[in-house]
């Protein structure tokens, strides 16, 4: 029996992930699955189309709202569920058969949903953990609106977090996280969401906009301004998360990770420099004068 459920998968050129990501879902799992595609140049809609999926375009303008709220906003679903599945995230027998379970004897708004990462080919049994709050019932919630102009070409909610109304639940079985476009691609895209970051730290702390953050996110954007952040991540990624358990597998995992902190401080740092703003180093945190709040932008 099929589930009261709409499936969102935003895509741009996934011909190596979306294959494997439809076929993990399967043909009875949820009412409709609908693939977002931002102009792909590869094989991607004709896999989407060949499944049986709905195909609908967006093209970004620059500014909000980004690909999922977009499809919130213009294309509401008419079942009661929407899950939004990255392409390069595949569903487990484990995974649906507790999303069966909880969604027939529980009356949640939405739920957290947790995933095992691979890295060079295999799962890792380490690292810090991956957690979404990508699982909620239509109307009850939306992606966090950012206001931005063109700070980076990524057009879809990568680090903007849900805000639910209403009480939230965990699925505990686990999705696989196992992107096949290899490391390289791994480094590029971490490249565009530290550009993202960055801008994104300094806009809140120059507009004060981060009341409703959770206390992780107030936590990662305090710390994010300082250099050493990213070797406490490793630290804790690594030694408390217990990535050692992967040996070589693991610590190339955590340095890379680190250094996608490491890249976000340094353009901080750049902005930073460049708008004359005055950080004090007793508390961790940034300070401007109000004429400075002003002038600075961070677009």
């Amino acid at each position: 029996m099929m589930l009261d459920l709409t499936i969102v998968i935003p895509v741009k050129n996934e011909e190596q992930n979306l294959l494997g990501c439809l076929t993990a879902i399967g043909t009875d799992l949820a009412t409709k699955v609908i693939v977002i595609d931002s102009g792909s140049a590869d094989n991607t809609k004709d896999i989407a189309v060949a499944f049986g999926a709905e195909v609908i375009s967006f093209k970004w303008n620059g500014r909000f709202p980004k690909k999922r709220n977009w499809f919130l906003k213009n294309y509401m679903p008419a079942t009661k569920w929407v899950l939004f599945l990255d392409a390069d995230e595949y569903l487990t027998e484990a995974f649906k058969s507790e999303l069966r379970q909880k969604l027939k004897n529980e009356n949640k708004a939405g739920y957290w949903l947790s995933y095992s990462t691979y890295f060079l080919g295999k799962k890792l049994k380490g690292g810090y953990p991956l957690r979404k709050l990508a699982l909620f019932q239509v109307g009850a919630g939306e992606y966090e609106s950012v206001n931005e102009e063109h700070w980076s070409e990524l057009d879809m909610e990568v680090h903007e977090h849900s805000i639910i109304n209403g009480e939230v639940g965990v699925i505990k079985s686990k999705i696989d996280h196992k992107d096949n476009r290899g490391v390289s691609n791994f480094v590029i895209k971490h490249n565009e969401y530290a550009s993202w970051e960055a801008a994104r730290c300094l806009k809140a702390i120059k507009e004060g906009n981060s009341a409703h953050w959770s206390w992780n996110q107030q936590l990662k954007y305090r710390l994010m301004i300082s250099s050493l952040f990213p070797p406490l991540f490793f630290f804790g990624t690594f030694f408390l998360y217990g990535g050692f358990r992967d040996g070589a597998r693991g610590f190339a995992h955590a340095v890379l990770r680190m250094s996608y902190y490491m890249q976000t401080y340094c353009k901080i740092r750049e902005i930073i420099n460049a708008s004359n703003f005055q950080q004090s180093p007793s508390i961790g945190t940034v300070k401007m004068q109000e004429a400075q709040l002003k002038e600075i932008s961070v677009n």
